[in-house]
């Protein structure tokens, strides 16, 4: 009865040595390309939320001004004390002779903060890169947001309009602690290991976004979901608008004139060259709502 013991622990013993052995002999990138389309299908996911959110309007309307978007559908940020904010994502790329959109190219962002922070928040990103030399930049092999490359917050909310210039607006949609996410000094990293694995061989963001020399057919959604919004967006401009104007009548404030238009004191200064001092009178005209 003992040996009939000690040989069936033995066996159990040499089992697992060789199960464990046959694990370590699996490459290190077998499941990676598991991972990397579950990234692939978060951040067409993410892009659908933006697309049906109505404080991403603006983003929605101006697709069609993009040469590149950068989706991370999870931009950690946490801390006490010093805090900092990282995740994984993806950029796509227009071709601006064919209008085509490339394939995924893999990336992190990831900076670090000083304050006094606490709380979590996960955030959601779409990074909408505006100029070819932010396209060139991130085709390097790692590229710090702000300095020469201008990032900016994009406007967010319905019926906004927004004059922003900068080679990269940032939209998120956020829930926590913090009411946002402030990307200026973050830095991009290519993921070179993910990029092999998702394509078969070793490539660059070049090989990737300008010469496209790879494909993978898992990536036809995240495409087609792009694609699909940026055509409906260049089929469906805004209508245009006609000068509006409200008529003074006695006792209005510039106040009072600018919040039943729903614009601020400052747009309707601007818009007819006054100033917040200056005096308005009955039967003055002003004007409320620009012509586009």
């Amino acid at each position: 009865m003992k040996k009939t013991r000690h040989r069936f622990v033995n066996i159990l013993f040499a089992v697992c040595i060789s199960t464990l052995i046959a694990g370590f002999a699996i490459p290190a990138t077998a499941a990676e390309p598991i991972k990397q389309q579950g990234l692939v299908d978060q951040a067409r996911v993410t892009f659908e939320n933006f697309m049906t959110d109505k404080n991403q309007a603006w983003l929605k309307e101006n697709l069609n001004q993009a040469k590149g978007l950068i989706i991370i559908p999870s931009l950690l940020k946490a801390g006490f004390v010093i805090g900092g904010s990282g995740g994984s994502g993806v950029l796509i790329a227009k071709n601006d002779k064919t209008g085509q959109w490339s394939q995924p190219a893999f990336y992190t962002l990831g900076s670090g903060t000083l304050g006094f922070q606490i709380g979590a928040e996960a955030a959601e990103v779409i990074m909408m890169v505006r100029t070819q030399k932010a396209v060139d930049k991130l085709l390097t092999s790692s590229f710090k947001l702000g300095g020469d490359t201008s990032v900016a917050v994009g406007p967010v909310g319905t019926g906004v309009k927004s004059n922003v210039v900068a080679d990269i607006l940032s939209f998120t949609r956020t829930k926590g602690a913090y009411a946002g996410v402030s990307l200026e000094g973050s830095v991009f990293n290519t993921k070179d290991k993910w990029n092999e694995a998702y394509y078969g061989k070793a490539v660059s963001p070049v090989d990737i976004i300008v010469k496209r020399s790879v494909t993978n057919p898992n990536s036809a959604e995240l495409i087609k979901a792009v694609t699909q919004s940026v055509s409906a967006t260049s089929k469906e401009p805004s209508p245009p608008t006609k000068e509006r104007y409200h008529l003074v009548r006695s006792g209005d404030t510039l106040y009072g004139i600018a919040k039943q238009n729903s614009i601020s004191v400052d747009e309707l200064c601007r818009l007819n060259n006054i100033t917040k001092t200056d005096p308005i009178h009955p039967g003055q005209k002003l004007m409320v709502v620009p012509s586009n």
